[in-house]
């Protein structure tokens, strides 16, 4: 349950940061994740109308980037540039619609850096002093024993240093009323509550804190203004990337217009940080603090945390190439088949687990059959029967009403579910419209009506083509490629990056007589073995697709055998000839769940667009075998007469894979 909303003053313009990255290593999915999340925010922010900043970018300096790159046999420098070129390179691998990225070794932030601190500094809030404490290098933070799990620190699994030294100390502990009553005035300052919660309850018990190193012991860092002895603690320096981003300290009318920042989107591991250091530097410095922390969780791998160690950790390059090489689909698709899964799967604040069979289920389930498809069945009508036109709507009748009720509610709901954090229930509810849609189309058959009425036709595919484009303009912000894609199919002359939720509010906003531009399939299913979610396609063969019947005499065969075979309700999807042949054609089929590709040899009792829509009869559990080039996968049952065939169906509206009984 979310009981928080995001908390949004200014109505004209919406700036977000994501954490920046420490380089020490290569993005995995767990950036992935955070970015995506950042990326749709600001994406549906520019839905709404609002002008937006989006800020993401890298952390190079400190202990940890240091010792790595000493540890790799390589100058600090070079380092941090290769890493960082990899973290810049995931802003165009994801689509992220970056407004700016920002590096902590660039000069622009370390003059907002020496402004901050001589501004904490004028407030009197550092001083020095010698002491002895445990800091870990994993963390870029002092720890106490108390942290420790073993003698080690139990997120990193290594022993802190000693660090024995003289170094500058901010006075975090004065501002422990102020930070109170932020909190107590802001109930909503940290998100979901029971983040905040845990900062709540932290306040109390805040000490001053360290914020530099000696420069005999880190030189890696931005020196102290006006004492070069010392370099700035890691975290003071790049919680400043916020501000520097945006101007401070440099271009004061580009950091009054973005600052305070709406939202700065972080793991929970660092939430201390930015929740209770953060807001105090900024105070103590006579700045305001964020609107609002948003906390996101983990994300584990087949049920395991991530590790180099478990040799699981992620690329999500090289999911979308394996995605790629199943499906046959773009690999910028299969970006937004990424993008879509973990925010899909995952509630906004709770830990979430990545597996790939769950990514080829949404793939297939949901892209492939409810969005991928309805464009896919409803397009090449257009094309087959009305010369590639939008027909003009005519009166409502049968379900039309209903379906636009459904689109409206649908689109003046993501709002909310956005405000809450909701994206999953978002993904849902957009997800009812398309679920609506396909049961439309399915009960209008306006395959069927073209031949009676070509009117009534015309107006379902009109309606059914408004819930398309209505369910792209809301799936924009997590499938950014795939969308523009559809839109373009859908021949619509305005841009989709033109269009706004005002526009997916409206019912009939696709013109009349639109040329669509029929294409393959945007989302191609992967063929999977029953029961098994797996990339690998199905290479075995089944016979030619429609049974003999007649008046032969078969032997007869037990109840046990007869229960053998599986024979399900399919619909047709989709219908071609197969080349060089007089009577195949190639039928993709629904039986439920998963798509199978048929050769069946109706030709001439029936044309392919005559099957597209068909609710038939098919023995699913037929051995593949291949036919004139196609892997066929079943049978497709039929009667057969005298020359004539008719396919089997059922006499009621059956769900698509009920069990033949």
């Amino acid at each position: 349950m979310f009981l928080f909303e995001v908390r949004i003053v200014d109505t004209k313009r919406y700036y977000i940061t994501t954490a920046i990255d420490y380089v020490n290593a290569s993005p995995h999915i767990g950036h992935a994740y955070e970015k995506i999340i950042a990326d749709v925010l600001a994406r549906v922010h520019r839905l709404r109308g609002f002008e937006v900043h989006f800020l993401t970018g890298t952390d190079e300096h400190g202990q940890k980037n240091a010792t790595t790159a000493a540890a790799a046999g390589k100058a600090v420098k070079a380092f941090v540039d290769e890493n960082a070129a990899k973290f810049r390179d995931l802003v165009g691998l994801l689509n992220l619609s970056i407004d700016d990225f920002i590096r902590t070794t660039e000069p622009r932030h370390a003059r907002g850096v020496e402004t901050i601190w001589r501004r904490v500094r004028a407030a009197g809030d550092f001083y020095k002093k010698n002491y002895q404490a445990l800091y870990c290098v994993g963390h870029e933070a002092f720890v106490t024993k108390s942290d420790l799990v073993n003698g080690k620190c139990p997120a990193h699994d290594a022993e802190p240093i000693v660090i024995e030294e003289e170094n500058y100390f901010f006075r975090l502990s004065k501002y422990r009323s102020q930070l109170r009553r932020l909190f107590e005035e802001r109930r909503d300052f940290v998100v979901p509550a029971s983040r905040y919660g845990e900062m709540l309850n932290l306040i109390d018990t805040l000490e001053d804190i360290s914020v530099s190193r000696p420069v005999e012991k880190l030189s890696w860092g931005i020196p102290v203004p006006d004492d070069p002895t010392h370099v700035i603690y890691v975290w003071f320096d790049a919680l400043t990337n916020y501000i520097s981003a945006v101007g401070f300290g440099q271009d004061e009318a580009k950091f009054e217009r973005w600052w305070p920042a709406s939202h700065h989107l972080i793991g929970k591991d660092i939430n201390r940080f930015h929740s209770l250091l953060w807001p105090a530097m900024l105070i103590s410095a006579g700045l305001t603090p964020p609107r609002q922390v948003l906390v996101h969780g983990f994300i584990t791998v087949e049920g395991q945390k991530i590790s180099k160690t478990l040799g699981n950790v992620i690329d999500p390059g090289a999911v979308a190439r394996e995605l790629a090489a199943a499906s046959g689909a773009a690999f910028e698709v299969c970006i937004d088949a990424l993008r879509y899964f973990l925010l899909r799967e995952i509630p906004f604040g709770e830990d979430g687990d990545f597996s790939r069979s769950g990514l080829v289920h949404r793939f297939n389930a949901d892209l492939a059959n409810d969005y991928g498809n309805l464009l896919n069945r409803t397009v090449p009508q257009l094309e087959r029967h009305f010369d590639r036109q939008v027909p003009a709507r005519g009166s409502e009748a049968g379900k039309d009403a209903a379906l636009r009720q459904t689109a409206v509610e649908v689109a003046s709901s993501i709002e909310r579910f956005i405000d809450r954090l909701d994206f999953k229930g978002a993904l849902e509810e957009i997800w009812r419209l398309l679920g609506t849609a396909n049961k439309y189309i399915d009960e209008e058959a306006p395959w069927q009506a073209v031949r009676t009425d070509r009117a009534r036709a015309g107006t379902v595919l009109y309606n059914t083509l408004e819930a398309v484009r209505i369910a792209t303009i809301l799936l924009s912000p997590w499938l950014p490629t795939a969308t523009a894609r559809v839109w373009e199919q859908l021949g619509i002359a305005a841009s989709l990056e033109t269009q706004r939720l005002d526009d997916a509010r409206r019912w009939g906003g696709l013109p009349a007589g639109t040329r669509v531009s029929p294409g393959a399939p945007i989302f191609p299913r992967i063929e999977t073995k029953v029961g098994v979610a797996s990339g690998r396609e199905r290479t075995a063969a089944a016979p030619d697709a429609t049974s003999t019947g007649g008046s032969q005499t078969v032997s007869t065969i037990s109840i046990d055998e007869f229960r053998k075979l599986d024979i399900r309700v399919g619909e047709v999807l989709s219908a071609t000839r197969v080349p060089g042949t007089e009577k195949l054609i190639e039928v993709k089929v629904d039986i439920g769940g998963e798509v199978r590709t048929l050769a069946t040899g109706l030709v001439p009792q029936y044309q392919p667009e005559e099957l597209i829509g068909k609710r038939i009869i098919v023995l699913a559990n037929l051995e593949p075998r291949r036919v004139r080039g196609v892997t066929s996968q079943g049978m497709l049952l039929a009667a057969e007469w005298e020359g004539e065939v008719a396919l089997l169906t059922v006499e009621k509206y059956a769900p698509k894979g009920a069990k033949i009984t």
